[in-house]
């Protein structure tokens, strides 16, 4: 259950994610693909995993990764 948004940088998926959440009247959790890339290991995993966890105590939810 989800959409994947594709398309260069400047064309509106942040904003087109960020519309349906306000519309829907649900949260909208957003992280940065770069937040996953850490020099310790194992830190990107565990912002992934802390991201879908709050995305679970706060369902329905969007969240978005950029």
């Amino acid at each position: 259950k989800g959409v994947l948004l594709v398309g260069p940088p400047g064309t509106g998926k942040t904003l087109l994610a960020r519309a349906i959440a306000g519309e829907a009247n649900v949260p909208f959790f957003t992280i940065s693909g770069s937040d996953f890339v850490e020099m310790f290991v194992g830190v990107g995993a565990s912002r992934v995993r802390d991201m879908f966890e709050q995305g679970k105590k706060n369902a329905p939810c969007i969240i978005f990764i950029d």
